[in-house]
């Protein structure tokens, strides 16, 4: 404890100088070495030490650099965990590697493994992610009436055109590819168009399409000898060098999967005018087929042809059939028919 004494060594007194004498409570300052010594023994003998201060610094354990192996490691790859001493190892152990040199932040930790690092990367992680989906949901959110008002306008036109166009949610991926658009000053629709050819299995996007355009003005570009780009003429060669010409065909929607049907479209008239008194989910898709191939697309109104045409080609593979193979054999009469001819 802390003592005044005077000069004569006695209690200080008013109007003399005062000397203190400081004393460490629990021992002199030896005492606190000698403790200081035991500790650090008591470490060497393999005790744990003790949790450092926070803000203190700790010294990273790191061997040799795992690059070169001649230098002290001053670095660690989040990613791979590898040990480097310079940019120079940095970079060699990315090429050899292939190592971009990121974490992984859904890596797999054990539970062994798991420290307050992990832990707070984690934290961070899921922070990221959830600022990410505010801001989506923010994004949407601004965006929604803008778009919604056009795309409500652009029904509202088609339907003037006698066209009921419907819009699919957000997420579909007809709606992320539509492209169609009207132009006010123009007063006229500019149509996202699927092309499939299935007797050459291709599919072409059209962006753009101006309404008032024939159907036979947007084949020039693909089946025409002439005026068609070589390579896809040379897809195309089948519907390009086909003498018996090519139809149009647009699936009816709304319709149940085991009675589907197609509409005939006039190539000689414009799309604007083939799509009336139809639906249309998003944007227009035409299937463009070779006349009297044979595929299983009934077109509205052909329905007994098409019931016809099955008969024929079944009735074909049956007598194609050689002699012994088992076929379509005749039903056997009923016991009822027999009776009846028996009474007759």
């Amino acid at each position: 404890m802390a003592e005044a004494r005077g000069g004569d060594g006695e209690p200080g007194a008013p109007g003399m100088g005062l000397e203190l004498e400081l004393e460490p409570e629990g021992g002199s300052l030896e005492g606190e070495k000698e403790e200081a010594m035991d500790g650090a023994e008591l470490l060497e003998d393999g005790e744990l030490p003790r949790e450092p201060r926070v803000g203190s610094k700790r010294k990273l354990a790191m061997s040799s650099c795992e690059t070169c192996g001649t230098e002290e490691a001053k670095y660690r790859c989040p990613r791979c965990m590898k040990c480097s001493c310079s940019l120079a190892c940095v970079k060699k152990h990315k090429t050899e590697l292939t190592c971009n040199g990121i974490r992984e932040k859904t890596a797999f930790v054990s539970l062994k493994q798991f420290t307050e690092i992990n832990l707070l990367s984690d934290y961070r992680f899921l922070e990221d992610i959830g600022r990410s989906a505010d801001y989506v949901a923010r994004d949407i959110f601004l965006k929604r009436p803008s778009t919604n008002k056009i795309l409500n306008y652009m029904k509202n036109r088609a339907r003037r055109c006698n066209i009921d166009l419907r819009i699919l949610p957000i997420g579909f991926t007809k709606r992320r590819e539509n492209t169609t658009v009207f132009d006010r000053k123009e007063q006229r629709f500019y149509w996202h168009l699927k092309l499939l050819f299935p007797q050459s299995h291709a599919e072409y996007v059209e962006k753009g399409v101006p309404g008032d355009k024939k159907l036979h003005e947007i084949l020039r570009t693909y089946i025409d000898p002439e005026k068609s780009d070589p390579v896809i003429r040379q897809r195309l060669k089948a519907y390009v060098f086909s003498e018996s010409g090519v139809q149009i065909l647009m699936k009816i929607e709304n319709m149940q999967h085991n009675l589907v049907r197609y509409y005939e479209l006039d190539p000689c008239k414009s799309l604007i005018e083939n799509l009336k008194d139809k639906v249309v989910i998003e944007y227009p898709t035409l299937h463009v087929v070779l006349k009297g191939s044979k595929n299983d697309m009934i077109i509205l109104g052909q329905e007994s042809n098409a019931w016809r045409r099955k008969g024929e080609a079944a009735q074909e593979r049956l007598l194609q059939l050689p002699p012994g193979e088992p076929g379509l054999q005749p039903r056997p009469p009923s016991v009822g028919s027999k009776q009846n001819t028996s009474e007759a």
